[in-house]
């Protein structure tokens, strides 16, 4: 009976350390880090018990895909809660319709609290053209 009881206290710890080292990555780990260019359509923010600030980004593809409405090339986008610098700024060039470049990370998973996509937006750089 001690052996099972032993056995079963470092099957439960192995399993609980695995869980958290498995969580820990995917909430903290970067995939992919990157620019997107395009207009800023909108940024809300939504949810019943997580509110999170989520965006929609016009991708003009100049011409290369033909036929495709521009309503078919958007990319959804996330901002995290704590980056209130980069929500106003989102927010300013969504009313003025400006052309800018968001520099983004992507994360492995989406939690529901952090925000809708994988995508989240660090950065917003207005262009000139």
């Amino acid at each position: 009976m001690a052996v099972f009881k032993k056995l079963l206290r470092w099957s439960l710890t192995l399993f609980v350390l695995g869980f958290t080292a498995l969580y820990s990555f995917y909430y903290f780990a970067i995939y992919e880090e990157g620019v997107m260019a395009g207009r800023v359509l909108s940024i809300t923010q939504r949810g019943m018990i997580f509110k999170t600030h989520e965006g929609k980004l016009s991708v003009e593809s100049f011409g290369s895909l033909k036929g495709v409405s521009p309503i078919a090339e958007t990319r959804d986008f996330s901002v995290e809660s704590n980056e209130t610098a980069v929500i106003k700024d989102l927010e300013k060039v969504a009313a003025s319709g400006d052309r800018v470049n968001l520099r983004f990370i992507r994360r492995y998973r989406a939690f529901p609290w952090r925000g809708e996509t994988k995508y989240f937006v660090v950065g917003v750089e207005q262009t000139t053209r």
